[in-house]
């Protein structure tokens, strides 16, 4: 019963922080480490739960992704290469050393700068909607997302600064980092839960039954707000919160308010 409850909460904060640049890795870590259920079972599972977030950006856009449309999938095609290749060749490394509250605590402080720096700063737009977007914007926004690879960047956060450094507005980055998500964490989820098998049983699917579901109900709930609040709001709320959630996590690790694991 405890991992059913466990696996509620992961999921809730798994669809409440995927889309919002604020890092569902980092909240995912410093949760299952508040839980106990930071080992390598459930690091497994926190990846493995990103589909039912996912699921509710293909079930919000499905006009989009269920028409041929030849240069949405080119562009996602090219944009997911960077982080796909980096992934495989770093992420046990990634895992082993950088999958711990301290280094996520000082990402969220780093990440929260850099979006004050750049939401802050004037801007010249070139591309006001995704579907306008070239191979070489899907290419820029591709790179940046190769950061979110160092848990508490946020993807999101990655991928919709990264493009709006690059000329998108903010809602055509916006949602091309939702586009994005589909391929780049199905098959992060895929990989990571077959590389993995042998930890899991099939008494472990009603778990996973409950993470999945859980996500993509606060998942979809997030994307339909998230996209009204980009039309007329920056993400400065969001970067104060990054840095102050940062130094509040770095406080309680060094006091010792927390027993984070080291």
């Amino acid at each position: 019963m405890i991992e059913l409850v466990h696996a509620f909460i992961l999921g809730l904060v798994e669809g409440i922080t995927e889309f919002l640049p604020i890092s569902s890795t980092g909240h995912l870590i410093l949760a299952s480490d508040l839980l106990g259920a930071n080992d390598e079972r459930g690091k497994v599972f926190d990846v493995a739960i990103q589909t039912g977030a996912i699921l509710a950006v293909v079930w919000e856009y499905r006009a989009r992704f269920f028409r041929v449309d030849p240069r949405l999938w080119r562009n996602l095609v090219v944009a997911f290469i960077p982080a796909a290749v980096l992934g495989l060749a770093f992420g046990s490394l990634i895992k082993r050393y950088l999958f711990k509250p301290v280094p996520v605590a000082l990402a969220f402080i780093v990440g929260g700068v850099i979006i004050l720096l750049v939401d802050r700063g004037a801007r010249r737009v070139r591309v006001e909607r995704s579907d306008a977007m070239s191979s070489l914007d899907a290419l820029k926004v591709g790179i940046a997302q190769c950061f979110a690879l160092i848990p508490g960047t946020s993807r999101s956060g990655a991928t919709i600064i990264g493009g709006m450094l690059f000329g998108l507005s903010r809602p055509a980055a916006t949602e091309f980092s939702f586009f994005l998500a589909v391929p780049t964490l199905l098959a992060a989820g895929a990989y990571d839960l077959w590389k993995n098998r042998a930890l899991f049983a099939v008494e472990d699917l009603p778990m996973f039954g409950v993470g999945l579901v859980t996500a993509f109900i606060s998942a979809f709930v997030v994307i339909r707000w998230l996209i009204r609040y980009v039309a007329t709001h920056d993400f400065q709320p969001f970067a104060w919160y990054r840095i102050g959630f940062g130094v509040l996590v770095l406080l309680t690790a060094h006091y010792g308010w927390i027993n984070w694991t080291a």
